[in-house]
């Protein structure tokens, strides 16, 4: 839906804009001087775990991500807290707390925001941060013959809905938690770590996988860089409870709505299993960084974050333009 209505609004002309929604990338990017520009985003949505402060370290982590994903370093937030009228404080302040803990986590100072009185709970927050122009990772410039790689398992989608139907075991739950709670912070200081004024490792694109599954920003990613794109599905990390959420019929909405808008640019090889498609469409939750890197670099970027403690697993390769855009093999 959101897609079609951009696609009918008037483009404006500003020279200054280095990132628009053309492309459907993570975040905007201004510049405001000859070696600074700004990355802007927003997110927010509803509680997605019982735990208030939980819940609001979740959406801190989710909202400072689109800026992690452009290379960006968070500078500044403003909160956006959608509340009942007589909702339980204490359960505000928690939220409250819980993403202030993630925004000192990441270096970002909370300056406001804005409240509303709302029966369904949201929170969420506007996150804006910096960036030399010339060192913008956007979603579009993979190149034929680049690794992906990928940074976080899938499966917080399922698990998040086998959680509000109370099914979810608690190993499960610890996984998703884990996951959702994990800044991209120490993976995007990795990746555009810089020797002797130029990037260590040939990054050619960047985005995060969020909401609309790794199919649907894998599909953004191809379609920005006029590429095609290989995934091979045994190689994509999943969450511990995963496949189980799906073989028990855990599948929310996003999911099926990300599949039936993007299923098909997708061709499969024979023997790909249902649930192992599913879950290339599960809608993520501050998920991992979605990485187009040269071939020749990509073992080292893998030990480089793996000594900093994020496993990335490389899961595809990038092809000329082709069809289908996205192929899934074994």
């Amino acid at each position: 839906m959101l897609d079609a209505v951009l696609g009918k609004l008037a483009r404006q002309q500003d020279p200054n804009v280095l990132v628009g929604f053309d492309f459907a990338d993570d975040a905007g990017v201004y510049q405001i001087a000859p070696d600074t520009a700004l990355v802007q985003t927003v997110d927010f949505f509803t509680p997605i775990v019982d735990d208030p402060y939980t819940f609001g370290q979740i959406a801190a982590t989710n909202a400072l991500s689109d800026v992690y994903a452009m290379g960006g370093r968070p500078l500044s937030s403003l909160a956006l807290v959608c509340f009942p009228e007589k909702g339980d404080l204490d359960v505000l302040e928690r939220i409250l707390a819980g993403g202030l803990s993630k925004m000192v986590e990441a270096g970002c100072t909370v300056i406001g925001g804005h409240s509303i009185r709302d029966e369904e709970m949201k929170f969420g927050y506007s996150v804006t941060g910096t960036i030399h122009p010339q060192r913008v990772l956007a979603n579009r410039g993979a190149q034929p013959g680049d690794a992906l790689l990928l940074t976080k398992a899938l499966g917080t989608g399922v698990i998040s809905t086998a959680i509000k139907r109370g099914k979810a075991e608690p190993a499960w739950i610890d996984a998703a938690t884990r996951s959702m709670t994990t800044l991209n912070k120490v993976a995007a200081e990795v990746i555009t770590d810089e020797l002797r004024g130029e990037r260590k490792f040939a990054v050619h694109a960047l985005t995060d996988v969020t909401g609309f599954g790794l199919i649907g920003h894998a599909r953004e990613m191809a379609k920005a860089s006029g590429v095609s794109l290989r995934l091979h599905a045994s190689a994509v990390p999943l969450l511990a409870g995963a496949l189980e959420c799906v073989h028990a019929g855990f599948i929310p909405g996003g999911l099926k709505a990300n599949r039936e808008f993007a299923e098909c640019l997708v061709g499969y090889d024979d023997g790909i299993p249902d649930d192992l498609r599913t879950m290339l469409f599960d809608p993520q939750t501050a998920g991992g960084l979605l990485i187009s890197i040269a071939a020749e670099d990509a073992t080292d970027l893998q030990r480089a974050l793996s000594a900093a403690g994020v496993i990335a697993a490389q899961i595809g390769e990038v092809l000329e333009s082709s069809k289908p855009m996205i192929r899934v093999s074994r």
